[in-house]
């Protein structure tokens, strides 16, 4: 993590359990790390665009929640790293854990009748959901909730893996898109955490400009586990919509951003 010779700011010294290596209070008084909250708008906009369409599109409840889990997500995140005060970091760590179940919980129930409810399933969840929440309350550990996070998305590689292997192999180069991107993040996360020092020394000798692009990593983790996390809910809704016969089609917002159309199926 950083070290500790960071300027002071509107929000007064840290209180978070984590300080990440980006220079606190460097761009913006008013904002901890810069870098670090900005590029949490990713996991906010297209979210937000992917949870109105599907409303409109009249698909289920629970992939509407799953937009807007992302979404609270990088609310969470945004608070976090503007202030970096301990009741932010929990706004931004308890969602990945909630989020995340609303992923397993749609991906798992992908092949199952339309409107039919699996509440053992949404028992399960809600105990580890409560669970990791008390003893994070209570242990504040950020490793324990880096583990819980990492075991819930370790079941959505291993479902997702298994549906484009098995079922559904046209959907491999989506599934395959998604978990790169999420794991190129997750790679730039851990070069973050263990180079903090020279990150921090680079930055000092590059132009303002290339030292943001070149070594503000966990603003890249941001971005490409937040594109990761979108697709990964796109894939989740193909999946859905091709059990249930309809016709989803991808188009891109402004020719640039993918958004999925889900047209019922036509009537014989």
């Amino acid at each position: 993590m950083a070290p500790s010779v960071d300027r002071q700011g509107y929000w007064g010294r840290p209180t978070s359990t984590l300080d990440w290596c980006e220079e606190n209070y460097v761009v913006s008084f008013y904002i901890a790390e810069f870098w670090n909250t900005v590029s949490n708008l990713i996991m906010i906009i297209p979210p937000i665009c992917g949870a109105i369409r599907t409303f409109r599109d009249g698909l289920e409840f629970r992939y509407i929640c799953s937009f807007i889990g992302l979404t609270a997500v990088g609310i969470g995140s945004w608070c976090f790293h503007m202030t970096l005060l301990y009741e932010m970091q929990l706004l931004d760590e308890l969602p990945m854990i909630y989020s995340t179940c609303v992923f397993v919980y749609c991906l798992y129930e992908c092949f199952k009748q339309e409107k039919t409810i699996s509440f053992f399933l949404i028992a399960l969840l809600l105990f580890f959901s409560i669970s990791v929440t008390v003893v994070y309350l209570q242990w504040k550990e950020p490793v324990f909730h880096q583990v819980m996070y990492g075991a819930l998305v370790a079941c959505l590689v291993i479902r997702s893996i298994f549906i484009v292997t098995w079922v559904y192999p046209w959907l491999r180069p989506l599934c395959y898109t998604s978990l790169g991107i999420f794991m190129l993040g997750f790679l730039l996360w851990n070069i973050d955490n263990i180079f903090c020092d020279s990150l921090r020394a680079s930055r000092q000798t590059l132009p303002s400009g290339v030292g943001v692009v070149m070594t503000q990593f966990h603003a890249w983790w941001h971005i490409f586990t937040g594109l990761g996390s979108y697709l990964h809910i796109l894939l989740s809704l193909q999946i859905r919509a091709t059990y249930l016969k309809y016709r989803p089609k991808v188009k891109f917002l402004c020719g640039v951003w993918p958004m999925l159309h889900v047209e019922p199926q036509k009537s014989s």
